[in-house]
């Protein structure tokens, strides 16, 4: 019996075309699941997930129930959720999935916990809600947890502070350290879909606006890019030196947030910290600005203090977009309720990104269920061959050749007998 949790099984057929469109983007994932399939290493392993409920995680599932695996499924962020998608997992694939688009973080939690009752070996997880729910509220399973993968930078974030206060009961591989996953994932996925969400919602021209992203790492780079591709002048706001450095010979002007605050007209924060955005930097904003948030949580934009200092009630002026007006006249507009604004508003990363960052998950499953119980709780890094791996069927897939090494070459390499 499938236990679940879906808005409507009925849009399961939609939700099959959505997931099998996606899959043809999504080679590397692909090839997984049909090995999983062959040689079944994952027979009988319970799997909870808390992740974003999209047609690219369908096809993470099927990879790891096509290699036996009974997986549940909780979504990460209700507004990303796919609620065709989510019918297509249990209708067509046996997927246990709890998600429903919209729902309330009540709701969200009965969620979890409703895959966490499967009582799982293995957690996956975007933003460490999962585990954290494992540490506080339902310590009684943490005993049967062999281990976990986490997929985003707050996620690992919140991991390695759990690992500090010597919290954290098993160990979790961050697959979000991996090259593969951020280059594609972070760097390219977070930027084109960002600046999709902030088209799609706002409809605005992006030539000649400045526009101020906050965070230089991975993610932020990547929105950078992408916004002064589309011909905005970009602004970075860093508080880590060698990564202003880096904005600042990449040709970006880097300044503190009071001054950005002054001149920015869409402000993009890809963090993972809370209230980067706050009242002193609206206080001083453009009338009109757009504030979108592209990090994890909905907390880098302060969003109770827009709530308490604004002139009546937000207003809604298009969807996903909301109005805010202070008392000096000045509206600031508000993407997606300030939570991802790449996944509330456009579709998050393309299927083609999406397919190394998966297939980094589903590979690092089978080599954590394949003998790796001496692993202490903390946190890990992905072997350096899974993702030598997946590179390698990326470019098979692209039809891209390399060069091998010769044995003359390897051995200097090897050696340290060489002199100059």
């Amino acid at each position: 019996m499938i236990d679940f949790d879906v808005a409507d099984l009925g849009l399961s057929d939609q939700g099959i075309t959505r997931i099998d469109w996606a899959d043809r983007a999504m080679p590397v994932l692909r090839q997984v699941r049909e090995r999983f399939a062959r040689e079944r290493p994952l027979a009988g392993v319970r799997i909870a997930a808390c992740l974003h409920v999209t047609a690219e995680t369908a096809n993470l599932m099927r990879a790891l129930a096509a290699g036996g695996a009974d997986v549940h499924l909780c979504a990460s962020n209700p507004l990303s959720t796919q609620d065709d998608a989510a019918a297509a997992l249990v209708a067509e694939y046996g997927v246990h999935v709890h998600a429903r688009k919209g729902v309330d973080l009540t709701g969200y939690y009965v969620h979890i916990n409703s895959v966490l009752d499967a009582r799982p070996e293995y957690v996956l997880d975007d933003g460490c809600d999962l585990v954290n729910t494992l540490h506080s509220s339902r310590t009684e399973l943490l005993d049967g947890v062999r281990a976990g993968c986490e997929e985003t930078t707050t996620g690992v974030v919140r991991l390695r502070a759990m690992a500090r206060a010597q919290a954290l009961r098993f160990p979790v591989v961050a697959v979000n350290d991996t090259a593969t996953k951020r280059m594609f994932d972070n760097r390219y996925g977070t930027g084109q879909s960002t600046v999709d969400a902030i088209c799609r919602a706002t409809h605005s021209l992006l030539a000649g606006k400045t526009a101020v992203v906050v965070g230089f790492g991975f993610c932020g780079t990547g929105v950078a890019e992408r916004l002064r591709g589309m011909g905005a002048d970009v602004v970075v706001c860093e508080v880590n030196p060698l990564r202003a450095l880096d904005a600042s010979m990449e040709g970006y002007r880097v300044m503190p947030m009071r001054m950005a605050a002054r001149v920015g007209d869409i402000f993009v924060t890809v963090t993972g910290n809370r209230n980067v955005l706050r009242g002193e930097h609206f206080a001083v904003m453009k009338d009109g600005a757009i504030l979108a948030n592209s990090g994890h949580f909905d907390v880098e934009i302060d969003v109770r203090w827009l709530e308490g200092s604004a002139v009546g009630k937000r207003r809604g002026v298009r969807p996903d977009v909301d109005e805010f007006l202070l008392a000096d006249g000045q509206r600031l507009m508000l993407l997606a309720e300030g939570r991802l604004a790449n996944l509330s508003i456009a579709e998050g990363h393309p299927a083609g990104v999406m397919d190394l960052s998966f297939a980094d998950q589903a590979l690092t499953v089978e080599w954590l269920h394949s003998g790796q119980d001496e692993l202490p709780a903390g946190v890990h890094d992905v072997p350096a061959s899974i993702d030598q791996e997946v590179a390698r069927l990326k470019l098979a897939s692209m039809s891209i050749e390399i060069d091998d090494l010769t044995s003359d070459q390897q051995a200097y390499l090897d050696s340290w007998e060489f002199g100059s």
